[in-house]
């Protein structure tokens, strides 16, 4: 069974393996594991692959099988909770979208119990970055380990959980297996389920529904999700909505992005968010095509393992830039000749937001299934997007349809809207004005998803 949208492609190496098997519950679950095992040396090599790009795929690989240092000395005291100790919300997000929609979630959790203990897994470095980023040390942050029974029983022995929650689009059928073991509720929460998964899952529907079976509860972003995960055996489901559109911008990051932009003079700004690869070199042939005097690009990729290939590309299209990380780079972007700032930074999404007067969002030039618009939207910033929003079919189609959002078809009809809005001031304000209305509008997730939890 492979991991729902968004897994770390090692893991998904072993589940897909498992996906193809039939037979009763039992023994799907056995050679899913045995799946596993002989994925083993793939995964293995897969990290090393993947740590030639981001050495971090290296970093705490014990952990990934299990094996985890003591807490510090420095941990909280033992008061109330189950064994004389403060309750231990354990959360799952696999990479930077998932850690970041958990923050509303650990805020709320937070404020509802205020000696409660917090941990975080992931499957990526950037998520486990992205943790630091938002956390520091009052959460503790760690790799989930892959979905063998002996890492399982590691993983939940060491840190013995009250309460567990997988944010959005996984699940790891021996993981689930060992909470319900262990007495350890465990919640599918902000669960979202495209049909393009739905449809992989159908293919092992013992496996997928068993494991579904085994949650304490799934809390959806939408009806359709419900929906998807109905038909795949999830005996309840409850629709909560989406709790990134709790996730309100720091006010400090918005302050930071403000300041930048008065800076530079009245510059018309065109941030494009979140790109993917193979996908600036389209952004970049929309720029060229834009006709806008000063015109200023913050390009801000996706993933940091991409930031010095996307330099390059800078280069060889023969564009002055300058990165993010360059002394004064922000200070360097009043001469109007330099065309493009490189967002190599980690954790500024906001601030390059609320630099902008309009937001490309990536990932969705190419089929890649988009990122999130929220945040943009939040910030009363015009969203375009590109044709391929899969991911975020439901929050895409309802942000377009409120007028908060357009989709553009290729780079020319990107060029071609940037300048319209450009031109056309009082377009561009009501289209981030009816952005803030969207995402005010559909705030409130987070208290209904601590609503079904227990405590």
């Amino acid at each position: 069974m492979s991991g729902l949208d968004g897994a770390d492609q090692a893991g998904q190496t072993g589940q897909a393996t498992q996906g193809q098997s039939t037979g009763g519950n039992a023994r799907s679950r056995r050679l899913y594991t045995l799946g596993l095992w002989l994925a083993a040396p793939l995964v293995l090599l897969r990290l090393a692959l993947r740590s030639r790009r981001q050495p971090g795929y290296l970093d705490h690989l014990g952990e990934r099988f299990g094996r985890y240092p003591a807490p510090d000395a420095g941990s909280p005291p033992a008061v109330a909770g189950s064994e004389g100790r403060p309750p231990l919300y354990w959360l799952h997000a696999v990479s930077v979208g998932e850690t970041q929609a958990a923050r509303p979630v650990i805020e709320a959790l937070r404020s509802r119990h205020p000696a409660a203990r917090f941990l975080l897994t992931h499957m990526t470095p950037t998520g486990r970055a992205t943790a630091r980023e938002l956390f520091g040390d009052t959460v503790r942050s760690v790799y989930l380990p892959y979905d063998f029974p002996f890492a399982v029983r590691r993983f939940l022995h060491h840190f013995r959980p009250d309460v567990g929650l997988i944010m959005e689009t996984e699940i790891w059928p021996n993981l689930v297996s060992g909470c319900r073991g262990s007495g350890v509720p465990l919640y599918l929460v902000n669960a979202r389920l495209s049909e393009r998964s739905a449809a992989r899952y159908r293919r092992f529907p013992q496996l997928t529904a068993e494991a579904l079976r085994g949650l304490a509860g799934v809390l959806a972003q939408t009806a359709n999700d419900a929906d998807r995960l109905r038909a795949l055996g999830a005996p309840e489901v409850t629709v909560t909505g989406n709790v990134k559109f709790d996730a309100l911008p720091a006010p400090a990051l918005v302050a930071q992005g403000e300041a930048w932009r008065a800076s530079w003079a009245g510059r018309p700004v065109l941030v494009a968010a979140s790109t993917r690869e193979g996908e600036e070199r389209l952004v970049l042939e929309a720029l060229r095509a834009m006709q806008v005097p000063g015109l200023l690009l913050l390009l801000v990729p996706r993933h940091p393992q991409r930031f010095d290939e996307v330099a390059r590309l800078l280069e060889q299209a023969g564009l002055r830039h300058v990165r993010r990380s360059a002394q004064d780079a922000i200070g360097s972007l009043r001469d109007r000749s330099v065309q493009v700032l490189l967002g190599d930074s980690m954790g500024e999404m906001a601030a390059y937001y609320a630099a902008s007067d309009i937001a490309f969002v990536g990932g969705s030039l190419l089929p890649l299934g988009g990122q999130n618009l929220i945040e943009p939207c939040a910030l009363a910033r015009p969203v375009l997007v590109g044709p391929h929003t899969f991911n975020f079919r439901e929050v895409a189609a309802q942000a377009i349809e409120a007028g908060a959002a357009l989709r553009v078809a290729d780079p020319t009809a990107l060029a071609h809207e940037a300048m319209r809005l450009f031109a056309d001031p009082a377009a561009r304000s009501a289209m981030g004005e009816a952005g803030a209305a969207f995402a005010r509008h559909h705030r409130g997730a987070t208290a209904r998803t601590l609503d079904r939890l227990p405590g």
